[in-house]
């Protein structure tokens, strides 16, 4: 079997609470990424758990070519939290900064409609990269979600929320990650 490229793939750009900026890494990959797209929610920073599962859901089902799922934070609860509706199987998802959705103290406090997230392994092969500093969650609860999913768990280490605030707008090694995980799919 020969290694999976952007070409053969759609790669669904999931991004979180208030969406990607300019500076973002994910928005940097989907100008890159040939066949990449953002999955677009209507409410970005009010969001909905039913909309934003529904509009997950839409991409995967569109989709013409394997799906490939980047997510970074509440992308990824969505994600997750819309597999029941998926119609066409996931080729892979790489997941960068899941929050802690079951966390009572998360602030807004309506991202907890988004948890608890499910226990069981997932149905694709996936990577969950987590810092040992997210205010949105304990690298412990990030470790905890990637064993109960079967996703390979990746430390990154002091790196706050993964975002662009964080200092994460170019993700050279979140790239070459990503670029593995595409390959061995």
């Amino acid at each position: 079997m020969r290694a999976m490229k952007v070409r053969d793939a759609d790669i669904l750009i999931v991004p979180g609470y208030t969406n990607s900026g300019p500076d973002h890494w994910q928005s940097r990959w989907q100008s890159k990424l040939s066949t990449a797209r953002r999955v677009e929610q209507a409410e970005w920073s009010k969001p909905v758990r039913e909309d934003w599962t529904a509009s997950v859901a839409k991409a995967v089902n569109e989709a013409e070519r394997p799906v490939v799922v980047v997510a970074h934070s509440l992308g990824v609860a969505a994600v997750i939290q819309a597999m029941p509706q998926f119609q066409r199987p996931v080729a892979g998802a790489f997941f960068v900064a899941p929050p802690d959705v079951a966390n009572p103290n998360i602030k807004p406090r309506h991202l907890m409609t988004f948890g608890p997230y499910p226990r069981e392994p997932l149905a694709f092969p996936s990577v969950v990269i987590a810092s040992r500093n997210d205010p949105f969650c304990t690298f412990e609860v990030a470790e905890d979600i990637a064993g109960a999913w079967g996703s390979l768990f990746i430390d990154a280490g002091e790196a706050g929320h993964l975002n662009a605030d964080a200092g994460f707008g170019p993700w050279p090694e979140g790239s070459m990650t990503f670029a593995k995980f595409l390959t061995d799919l």
